[in-house]
């Protein structure tokens, strides 16, 4: 199975002034598109060469993972982020304020950890398998799959996701991109862990 890069759900100016056309250039069409074309090279011939993403990401180590996770995690990173103000479902907010107090509450103690991680990784709201919500860090390729938990939405805080518009300034970047989250996938992907 060949992996291909995603179409971005938007037009790569759609998110300005918060995220640059130019920075989109860079981060989906040379770093991600980078870790669909290592992660091809690197599964043929191998046992993961027919395997899921999310198959590879739970199970592989090394190189493999590090490119499989990156692509889920920029996969997920693009689609939760939209050029119109869309909201949370109720029962997503309503389950922000019963685990956080409330959204604003959530969005402080997100944004937080966020500007808080060293180095390079991301920053998730997952839920566990009791039905909680929870904020998840990790660095480099991390994601919830390695917890056991199913991830709703995520903030990508490797510089190449933000250098180019706010220089080394990693906070500035998650308070615009906060205004960039595309509420109507994660209550979506609330809804499917709901249902399942």
């Amino acid at each position: 199975m060949t992996h291909t890069l995603m179409t971005l759900p938007f037009d790569k100016n759609a998110l300005e002034p918060f995220i640059s056309e130019e920075t989109l250039e860079y981060h989906h069409g040379k770093h991600h598109a980078a870790y669909i074309n290592n992660l091809n090279k690197l599964i043929e011939g191998t046992k993961y060469e027919e395997r899921t993403l999310v198959d590879i990401v739970t199970s592989s180590e090394g190189g493999i993972f590090n490119n499989a996770a990156q692509v889920y995690n920029h996969n997920f990173y693009f689609s939760g982020m939209s050029s119109t103000n869309t909201e949370p479902s109720e029962t997503l907010k309503a389950l922000l304020s019963k685990e956080f107090g409330s959204l604003e509450a959530f969005k402080d103690q997100f944004v937080r950890e966020a500007s808080a991680l060293f180095g390079a990784g991301w920053v998730w709201l997952s839920i566990d398998k009791e039905g909680a919500l929870l904020i998840e860090s990790f660095s480099n390729a991390g994601n919830p799959l390695l917890t056991g938990n199913t991830p709703l939405m995520t903030c990508d805080v490797w510089e190449h996701a933000y250098y180019i518009d706010y220089r080394n300034v990693r906070p500035e970047y998650i308070e615009k991109w906060w205004g960039l989250i595309n509420w109507d996938f994660v209550s979506q992907n609330l809804a499917a862990v709901i249902a399942a």
